[in-house]
């Protein structure tokens, strides 16, 4: 189960006006439950996205990048569970399109107004055939409030259904932001994470929502990491259907697109971290904060080098307070000019090391007090700056060895 995660009830997510969701039993990879998932909006909405720098990017990533670059707007997203659609060449490309073509003709809107994405085993043909023939079905269950269902169907190593909702007042006017996400494993921040979508009925402009969405990437699913692997496949979507009642975004200056952007923030924090929680096997969760460094990339390094070790994760998991691995991992992220002298770091409240070496206060119980909690903050201060940056990561357990063994079979 996951690290201090309740997940959603479906009353919990909210509908979101101008958008409704359905899902099918495709069969993807066999197993008997439903695995597509058709979202449809209202003509008008908008939708921007950041996808995965993975240069083995699947063939819907690269169909998305294409229609939201060729459509003015989008009707319709068609997600599936169970294969990924990449590493498969042309013939991937192919069956993208014939799915987005499909959705296209019982919509009645063009092939570039439909965005496609797959989750799943990669290097496998996608059984378009199959895919194709539900989305019928997928159709017929269309209604506002299926998010539940919605994120249900695209799991696939996850344990639990990841949603959050958020209602705010823009100049009196309600406005609703609901997000869903799945992911579990190769979760690395490298643009966006997974995949996970996100509709607000704000009526935000285009060229407004493109830079929005890459900055509420950069605070919420790029700081998301749980085993340093960045997917084929990862996208984060935001589609905005304007159907609220208010005058039209149009400039980032806007003083209204202020409480949207902490409510997106929050959605998408909230998401993020539940992936981590839900980090295959995990059973602790990690705050990893660098903050005294010269910029914001080299606490970022630094941070990420702590939560992607191998040797820090699993002494996190055996609760085994071998915290030189951690001064080791933060050695190796340096920049050559750190003076060591400098550096301090706590496990939670407690100083474990102060001024480049083992703190007089610190003793081994009290480390290994704080390492018996499932959720803990490691901070790292490098003494030569004013920047920071934090990254949320989990342990590597005997589970993850075992989930991803099996993960084909």
């Amino acid at each position: 189960m996951p690290v201090r995660y309740t997940p959603p009830k479906p009353s919990d997510l909210l509908p979101v006006p101008g958008v409704a969701l359905g899902t099918a039993a495709a069969k993807i990879k066999g197993w008997h439950r439903d695995d597509l998932l058709l979202v449809v909006f209202e003509p008008g909405t908008v939708a921007a996205g950041v996808f995965t720098q993975n240069r083995f990017c699947a063939a819907p990533v690269h169909v998305c990048r294409r229609h939201l670059a060729q459509a003015s707007g989008i009707r319709a997203l068609v997600v599936n569970a169970g294969n990924a659609n990449a590493g498969t060449g042309a013939p991937g490309i192919a069956a993208a399109e014939t799915t987005c073509a499909a959705v296209a003709s019982m919509l009645g809107c063009t092939l570039q107004q439909v965005l496609p994405f797959s989750t799943g085993v990669i290097m496998e043909p996608l059984p378009t055939v199959r895919l194709v023939a539900a989305l019928p079905a997928a159709r017929a269950a269309l209604a506002p409030d299926h998010w539940f269902a919605a994120v249900s169907a695209i799991m696939t190593t996850d344990t639990v259904p990841k949603g959050a909702s958020r209602r705010i007042d823009v100049d009196g006017v309600p406005v609703t932001v609901t997000g869903i996400a799945k992911g579990a494993g190769m979760i690395h921040p490298d643009m966006a994470t997974m995949l996970s979508f996100i509709a607000t009925d704000a009526p935000v402009a285009a060229t407004v929502l493109a830079p929005l969405t890459r900055e509420i990437a950069d605070v919420s699913f790029n700081c998301a990491t749980v085993d340093g692997d960045t997917s084929t496949n990862d996208s984060f979507v935001i589609a905005a259907t304007g159907r609220a009642p208010l005058p039209p975004i149009e400039r980032a200056d806007d003083r209204r697109l202020a409480p949207l952007r902490a409510a997106l923030a929050a959605v998408a924090t909230e998401l993020a971290q539940a992936i981590v929680r839900d980090g295959e096997g995990a059973t602790k969760f990690m705050t990893i904060a660098v903050e005294g460094g010269r910029d914001a990339a080299e606490c970022r390094r630094i941070a990420l080098r702590i939560a992607h070790s191998p040797l820090v994760k699993t002494a996190f998991f055996a609760s085994d307070p071998n915290l030189g691995r951690i001064v080791c991992a933060i050695g190796n992220a340096a920049p050559s000019d750190l003076d060591p002298s400098r550096v301090s770091f706590w496990l939670d409240d407690v100083l474990v090391v102060e001024n480049g070496g083992r703190a007089a206060s610190y003793g081994e119980a009290d480390g290994q007090r704080v390492m018996k909690n499932d959720e803990i903050t490691v901070r790292v201060a490098l003494g030569r700056g004013r920047a920071a940056s934090t990254v949320w990561t989990c342990d590597f357990s005997h589970d993850y060895v075992s989930i991803n063994a099996d993960y084909r079979s």
